[in-house]
């Protein structure tokens, strides 16, 4: 991937690139955690109305716009965050593994989605070069953007996904002293991106998963990638 610039042209294009798949992988998120909660038996999020692929029903100000958009300008990609879908944890049939099931919903998710952004690929490639390249980076970006976001949220810190599965697994006597991490959660992710050790947790995965996925790729991911 590219690095940033301030470049109008430039921005613009980028947001062309990843806006539709940032919007596509944060809203499929959200929308899985209200999903298997419902279906768990928590209806606060489809109460509420955020059970929906509706990516307005989920935009954050600073995670799915600003933020986004800082992070092409100082690092060449696009990755943001959308309002977390409410969860009321005490209405779940099962506590533990219901509570396991709803976290890990997003990122399976996530990953769904890079799978289908690569079949999607084997389409993609039979279009006419005028729509097959722009559209081809597009898919890209999207199996890149979905492999990132399934791999922070698996962080097993609080408040993401990952702290979310670790605090059900762990035993009782665990349990509390690890919940009262989550008031700090959002500061430690936030040193660990600002020392540069998030890129340590997050691309080994990203190259384990496209190395895979370019086994069934029509085209070379990594090619695709590295032009972003």
């Amino acid at each position: 991937m590219t690095g940033g610039t301030l470049d109008p042209t430039t921005i613009l294009q980028a947001i062309s690139i990843w806006g539709v798949p940032v919007l596509i992988a944060i809203t499929f998120h959200e929308a899985a955690h209200g999903f298997v909660a419902r279906r768990c038996g928590d209806d606060t999020a489809w109460m509420l109305g955020r059970v929906t692929l509706n990516p307005f029903k989920h935009i954050d100000p600073i995670g799915t716009i600003a933020l986004p958009l800082m992070l092409y300008i100082f690092s060449g990609f696009m990755l943001g965050y959308a309002k977390p879908v409410p969860v009321n944890f005490r209405r779940l049939r099962d506590i533990k593994w219901d509570t396991v099931r709803v976290a890990a919903a997003g990122p399976l998710m996530n990953l769904i989605l890079a799978f289908a952004s690569v079949a999607l690929l084997w389409v993609v490639v039979y279009l006419p070069q005028a729509f097959s390249v722009p559209l081809a980076k597009m898919v890209a970006a999207s199996v890149v953007i979905n492999i990132i976001l399934m791999a922070f949220n698996l962080i097993p810190l609080l408040p993401l996904d990952g702290g979310r599965i670790l605090h059900a697994l762990l035993p009782m006597h665990l349990q509390i002293p690890f919940g009262q991490t989550e008031r700090y959660g959002i500061f430690i992710v936030l040193g660990l991106a600002f020392m540069g050790w998030l890129g340590f947790i997050i691309l080994p995965a990203l190259n384990l998963i496209v190395g895979l996925l370019n086994y069934v790729s029509p085209v070379n991911l990594f090619l695709i990638i590295n032009s972003l």
